[in-house]
């Protein structure tokens, strides 16, 4: 049994419009994301857009249009689904909320045919009446009522045929006569080269009841050929109103085109036709492209965007209202575009399937290229995934223990995202957000901040900046004004301050590199001091309320009593043998603290009273190993009676060491955790309720280090540049803290949970293929990029690294084969295979595909290539090994270490991998299997291989090894007897594969090798099913360990064409029959908007059937959905099944927690 939640949502947008939805005199923009609406408001002043409203919809959202009802100040929202459900939502000003008005479904028969293209919607200029394409040659007509009670409902008109079967693209026109008039073009066959436009009146008589028949000899007002055969895109044209009427003319020849028409929108050409005289204008484009959207700017002037990412304007030449010509030229870079809203006031929305989606700021009249458009705001977008990777940033000394959850921040997704110039790679990672409050100062160098209370305040007021040769502080009052002041309480100024904090009984501490102080905070009287001897200075320090520890020039220890003003107890020298590195006092813990040495890396607990080590534990794996440690806290993270203090190390090299502190002071259970390259700055931060504290630590990569549910979590932080923090919980800014970068202080905010954060890194090439290397800590990337060079496509692949920590590219790019073929990558793996001394070597495996170029004389035996990379000391990839193939090589895996799977285009290989020097090695056939049709995917576990294949589903295939003298064999051992377009698999547990099919849908099948007889251990049964609505492109096995009383194991992470990243996990056995007794209840309480069944939604649906409903699966976004609702509510969904609210909301909580 399965559950699936969503990671990162879909973030894809193929779908948006401009529509009064709000009220009457406010125009929205509404996005279509997969299964999300979403409303934004536009601020023509600010030049952004805000998101007022998303809802959930039960289906993948397919079309998108605004209905105009009969004397309504206000738009209907019509929405489509890809299951054939259509309904009209309104805008409830009281509840704010989407009400449903009327929803429906499509009667099309099963014998009908999909239409070849997208489902698609069309609205007349009047917005009452509507054409849909959802069937080959059938077009489906609906209209609003006339009268007030029916004004709201769409009636249907009819479902006619169409002669004009292939349909490229069809739009309503602008009529004078209130007779609505639409527009097809279309190519008369499937595999012809044409195209051709065709345009019938909607209707048939003249109170526009009747449907027209559409008959092409009878009812076609314009039938001619058009000559851009590459023509897709119609623009309707609006009338102008001229000074003298003109009339029909019975020479049409001698007529003049106005404006009033339709543009046919060619790869090489442009063709106006007049509504009216049928006159035509022609115009040659001054350079080919492919125009995929268009916007109006006005009658005149229209937006295009072509696939390549470039924004043109179609400007049409006039003489009044006579059409001369027509002329296109370039504006500016876009991402490629799905959608082309113009708002208004300059602002041009550019929705993308393809890249981030981009608001502009046009100005038409600028004189300067760059003036003509500005960006203002990016809505990101990391769809398409077309490839990921996971790296787990943790447990870096055995790559063999268990992952990190995702929800820790050390499980990072990269994504492999966006298409062609648009392609990036996207860090996806939980973590904690910092939302900044205000900017106190811009300051640079600052070296500690320190939160202090003054005299009689219950609340942090004063904070106090160090510096490298002064200190400054400043004053906080309640309504959270701030000033800098020059004296405070007799603190010294002069010098770096090292620690500042209150002590009991109204004093504070002052730690500067040139002694300590105590002092009455009212007075500023020095209650007690100490200094060093001679020249000598304080290099750092740390305190509780009872104990003083300094390192004196980083060779001696001095051990101070607090509550004795700072009466010496103890002074040890270690210069002779070896030098201090850091140390702390910790915080909760009578007389320990806790001392990291520099020459030995070792790490010792001290007695405060002799300075003597209690246990010491030494930090370097190996005699070569030149860790050190740099910062220490020993601190109470988890809850008490689960454990004890846990000592945390921040080495310079990055990672971050922990041991379990018992009541003897011994160490124990040591972990590491890598949290960037450079050390890491611990700050504490208590948790006032609770009594634990939190560690805030600062790197390249900032860290929140926390307790939750009995085990230590690292969540990222955003918060790249923060270089130290101190807590401030005052008076104007409660549970606050204060953030020094490089360059000013700011105070910020805490986010209370987790988040999804991206962090992209821009290629400028599509991405194809990501594989990950702990070892090199790189990615290697397989690339294509696309360029249009005078006029030409040029297509160029590479393989190339991106180093994981700085996140950028580093290295050459290898560049493959360009001269008598094209070649694309196909696939990238990482692996560990033996070099030529039979030691293991970290490597990359790329497979490609070859395209003859058909204009040179190419050797056609050769298909593909398997080519291994290594990795230089420099960072560049270099070529080991390279392996012609008579096909292309679609997927890589590999073997019991040595071995290599390759699928290619009709047979999976397996074969030997040997390397007989660094350059040079061989690939030796073993065995061969030969699929339904064509391998997609491999999974592998142990021996045995399942083969995703295109049309038939999934397969077993074992590897046996030859024995007395037999050859190795591919064996097929079970199969999935259904037809699924397979697009990926993986190996769960056991005996279970997950596969994911073309059409959105998850499978879990599972081999049973206990059937009673052959054929039942040959076929792979069914045991779960779910339409995910999104066809998933990659899936990715990973292993977590969990409680014993989780009631989700995750088990992989899936990765769509949507942008969706979701996580997939398996149900405890005692948790199955809760919580699908939970999701039926739950699924009859939450209404979305539609009303369409959460049933329907998720049952399994493909060309051959359709299922009833989810089986065996969790649908993870609906189960959190229980937290949204009343609690009257939550417990009529819980009445039955035996745990109390209480207990399914922690239940749910649990499971939101995991992702």
């Amino acid at each position: 049994m399965a559950f699936v939640a969503p990671i990162h949502r879909p973030s894809s947008i193929r779908h948006a419009l401009r529509i009064n939805i709000l009220s009457a005199d406010e125009e929205s923009l509404v996005l279509a994301k997969a299964n999300r609406l979403e409303i934004w408001r536009v601020s023509v002043s600010e030049g952004l857009i805000s998101m007022v409203h998303s809802k959930v919809i039960n289906g993948s959202i397919s079309m998108l249009q605004r209905l105009r009802p009969k004397d309504s100040p206000t738009d209907l929202l019509f929405v489509g689904t890809e299951r054939f459900e259509y309904f009209t939502v309104a805008w409830n000003a009281e509840t704010g909320q989407l009400d449903t008005i009327d929803p429906f479904k499509d009667p099309g028969e099963h014998h009908m045919r999909d239409s070849q293209s997208q489902d698609k919607c069309l609205v007349d200029p009047t917005g009452r009446f509507m054409a849909m394409h959802l069937w080959e040659g059938v077009l489906t007509m609906l209209r609003l009522g006339d009268r007030r009670n029916t004004a709201l409902r769409l009636d249907w008109m009819e479902q006619v045929r169409l002669s004009e079967l292939f349909i490229k693209a069809s739009t309503f026109l602008y009529t004078e006569t209130g007779h609505p008039k639409i527009a097809f073009l279309y190519q008369s066959r499937a595999d012809s080269n044409d195209s051709k436009l065709a345009t019938y009146r909607l209707t048939s008589d003249d109170r526009n009841t009747v449907a027209s028949r559409f008959d092409p000899l009878k009812d076609r007002e314009i039938d001619t050929d058009i000559p851009d055969s590459g023509a897709a895109i119609l623009i309707p044209v609006k009338k102008v109103e001229e000074g003298v009427k003109r009339h029909n003319v019975r020479n049409p020849e001698s007529a003049k085109a106005h404006l009033g028409g339709l543009i046919v929108v060619g790869e090489t050409r442009l063709l106006y036709i007049d509504e009216v005289t049928k006159s035509t204008v022609e115009s040659a484009l001054k350079e080919a492209s492919i125009f995929v959207a268009w916007a109006e700017y006005d009658v005149s002037h229209y937006f295009l965007a072509d696939d390549y990412g470039t924004l043109h304007l179609l400007s049409i030449m006039t003489d009044g209202v006579v059409v001369t010509g027509m002329d296109v030229s370039r504006i500016g870079k876009t991402s490629r575009a799905s959608n082309l809203i113009y708002l208004g006031d300059g602002l041009l929305f550019v929705a993308s399937h393809y890249g981030d989606s981009q608001l502009f700021r046009i100005n038409l009249l600028s004189d300067e290229p760059d003036g003509l458009m500005q960006l203002l705001q990016v809505l990101p977008n990391i769809a398409p995934i077309l490839d990921f990777a996971v790296m787990d940033m943790g447990n870096r000394e055995n790559d063999k223990e268990l992952g990190n959850e995702y929800s820790s921040g050390q499980a990072r997704i990269v994504a492999a995202s966006g298409v062609h110039k648009d392609g990036t790679l996207r860090s996806v990672r939980s973590g904690v957000g910092l939302d900044d409050i205000g900017i106190l100062a811009d300051l640079e160098h600052i070296r500690g901040l320190f939160s202090i209370k003054s005299h009689g305040s219950e609340k942090d007021d004063t904070l106090v900046a160090s510096f490298v040769t002064e200190t400054r502080v400043f004053r906080f009052d309640a309504g959270g004004d701030v000033e800098e002041v020059e004296s405070f309480s007799g603190m010294a100024f002069e010098h770096q301050t090292l620690l500042a904090t209150n002590l009991p009984h109204g004093q504070l501490l002052q730690v500067t590199t040139a002694g300590a102080t105590i002092l009455d905070s009212e007075s500023g009287v020095a209650v007690a001091s100490w200094r060093p001897d001679g020249q000598k200075t304080i290099t750092n320090a740390s305190a509780n309320n009872n104990w003083l520890l300094l390192s004196v020039d980083g060779t001696s220890l001095v051990s101070l009593s607090i509550q004795n003003d700072l009466q010496v107890v103890q002074e040890k020298d270690v210069g002779q043998k070896d030098q201090i590195a850091c140390i702390h006092v910790a915080p909760h813990l009578a007389n320990v603290g806790v001392v990291g040495f520099w020459t030995s890396g070792t790490v010792s607990i001290m007695d405060m009273y002799t300075l003597e080590p209690i246990h010491g534990q030494s930090l370097r794996k190996t005699a070569d190993d030149a860790s050190i440690p740099r910062d220490l806290i020993l601190a109470q993270v988890l809850p008490e009676n689960m454990s004890g203090p846990t000592l945390f190390i921040a080495m310079e090299d990055g990672n971050v060491v922990t041991f379990n502190v018992s009541d003897d002071m011994a160490l124990s259970s040591r972990k590491s955790v890598i949290l960037g390259t450079r050390q890491a700055r611990f700050h504490l931060l208590p948790q006032q309720e609770s009594g634990l504290y939190s560690i805030f630590a600062t790197t390249e990569h900032p860290s929140l280090i926390y307790g939750s549910e009995g085990r230590i979590v690292y969540s990222a932080v955003t918060a790249e540049d923060a270089v130290c923090i101190c807590p401030f919980d005052s008076e104007a800014f409660p549970g606050s803290i204060v953030v020094a970068t490089d360059s000013q202080i700011k105070i910020s905010q805490i986010d209370d949970e987790r988040r999804t954060h991206v962090r992209p890194l821009e290629m400028g090439e599509m991405v194809r293929r990501i594989a990950y290397s702990p070892a090199e800590k790189v990615f290697g990337l397989g690339c294509i990029k696309r360029e249009l060079v005078d006029g030409e496509e040029t297509v160029q692949s590479y393989f190339r690294l991106v180093d994981e920590v700085i996140f950028d590219k580093v290295g050459r790019p290898f560049p493959l084969e360009t001269v008598a073929y094209t070649e694309i990558v196909e696939c990238v793996i990482r692996a560990e295979l033996p070099d030529s001394y039979g030691n293991p070597a970290e490597r990359f495996l790329v497979g490609t595909s070859f395209m003859p170029d058909p204009e040179l004389s190419a050797n056609t035996e050769i298909r593909g290539r398997i080519l291994v990379f290594g990795v230089h000391s420099d960072r560049n990839p270099y070529l080991v090994f390279s392996h012609n193939l008579k096909g292309a090589c679609r997927v890589l895996r590999v073997m019991d270490g040595n071995k290599v799977v390759a699928a290619l285009t009709k047979t999976v290989v397996l074969a030997l991998y040997e390397e007989t020097s660094t350059t040079t090695g061989q690939l030796t056939m073993l065995a061969k299997y030969r699929p339904s049709t064509y391998p997609v995917d491999l999974a592998i576990q142990g021996n045995m291989i399942a083969v995703g294949d295109l049309m038939k589903s999934l397969l077993l295939v074992e590897y046996v090894k030859g024995e007395d003298g037999e050859q190795p064999a591919l064996v097929e051992r079970a199969r999935h007897y259904q037809s699924a377009w397979a697009t990926a698999c993986a190996h769960i547990e056991g005996e279970s594969w997950l596969e994911a099919d073309a059409q959105g849908n998850l499978m879990m099948i599972r081999q049973n090798k206990k059937g009673v007889t052959e054929d039942d251990k040959k076929r792979l049964e069914l045991i779960g099913e779910f339409n995910l609505g999104e066809m998933v492109n990659r899936i990715h096995k990973i292993t977590v360990e969990t409680s014993p009383q989780a009631m989700v194991v995750p088990r992989a992470f899936l990765g769509t064409v949507e942008g969706g990243i979701y996580m997939f996990g398996t149900i405890a056995p005692h948790a199955q029959d809760l919580l699908l007794r939970f999701q039926a209840n739950l699924a009859n309480y939450i209404q979305t908007a539609g009303n369409i069944d959460f049933k329907t939604y998720r049952a399994f649906r493909n060309a051959e059937r359709e299922g009833d409903g989810p089986y065996r699966f969790l649908d993870g976004e609906l189960l959190e959905r229980f937290l949204d609702v009343d609690e009257e509510t939550q417990k009529e969904i819980c009445q039955g099944l035996g745990p109390s609210v209480e207990d399914m909301r922690n239940a749910v909580e649990e499971l939101r927690r995991m992702h």
